[in-house]
């Protein structure tokens, strides 16, 4: 008997440069044939917990437009013991953009972040800073600002970082911990055309630095992070909750790869 796998997305969202339900659709397919599956939307998730094996969290958008309902499909997982990918134990985007500002204050490579006035201090000079909201996503509630605005901003329940020069984005993604593939937008003007990225040792040394400090085991990471001048990186974000894959823009030997090692792991742990 195959396992039970509820599929969680909201088809209708819309996000710039992509098109999640595609994604989602040719996934879900992919998946039905070692899982009996059913597709969610999220609002619903919370009701079909206790009749299946795993849940698949997978594109929903920004949680911000349902946060209360989230809550309530988290609180009853935890404490049913549901089966959750990404498993719900995720420090970083699944919980809110406020690791930003400690990652930032405890040394690490991270796009400067502050979220007090009392802080602007720690920002370098930049020609604009960028507000963001810390339950944000897909650029909702994204602000740009100058150097003059900053002493009269409102930073409750948001954050403040320096608009950055870089040179391009490029986004690790992981499953279980393990480096799957790379995409790069070879023009930071355009950040939704994606190119598969050869990542070297020092890129992934750099990715897997953030993979080990979050708390997930079970699930799939997006680190985006963007290349400077000198050829650091920065972090941009860790995606934990329900980050897009561009599945669509791989190989299809890299993309078979990944859905094959991605059923592998989602039957394991449904048995687990």
């Amino acid at each position: 008997m195959k396992p039970k796998l509820l599929y969680v997305t909201d088809l209708h969202y819309q996000a710039k440069g992509r098109e999640y339900y595609k994604e989602d659709l040719y996934l879900s397919y992919q998946l039905s044939k070692c899982f009996d599956l059913v597709l969610c939307h999220p609002q619903a998730a919370k009701a079909f917990l206790d009749d299946v094996d795993l849940v698949f969290f997978r594109n929903t958008g920004p949680v911000l437009y349902f946060f209360e309902v989230y809550g309530a499909f988290q609180t009853k997982a935890k404490a049913i013991g549901a089966k959750v990918f990404n498993e719900l134990t995720g420090k970083a985007d699944m919980v809110s953009k406020q690791y930003l500002i400690e990652l930032a204050r405890d040394g690490y490579p991270v796009i400067p972040s502050v979220d007090s006035r009392e802080e602007l201090g720690l920002l370098p000079v930049a020609d604009q800073y960028v507000i963001k909201l810390k339950l944000g996503a897909d650029s909702v509630g994204m602000e740009f600002v100058s150097e003059n605005d900053l002493h009269h901003i409102d930073l409750t329940d948001r954050f403040l970082q320096p608009a950055i020069n870089f040179i391009y984005e490029v986004s690790f993604y992981f499953l279980n911990r393990n480096f799957q593939y790379a995409l790069y937008a070879p023009d930071p003007n355009e950040r939704w055309r994606l190119e598969l990225y050869e990542a070297n040792q020092e890129d992934l040394q750099f990715a897997r630095k953030f993979v080990e400090w979050n708390d997930i085991d079970y699930g799939i990471q997006r680190i985006d992070a963007c290349r400077l001048a000198g050829g650091d990186l920065l972090l941009m974000e860790i995606e934990d909750l329900n980050p897009y894959l561009s599945l669509d823009l791989l190989t299809d030997e890299v993309r078979e790869k990944f859905v094959t090692s991605l059923s592998e792991t989602l039957t394991a742990y449904a048995k687990k």
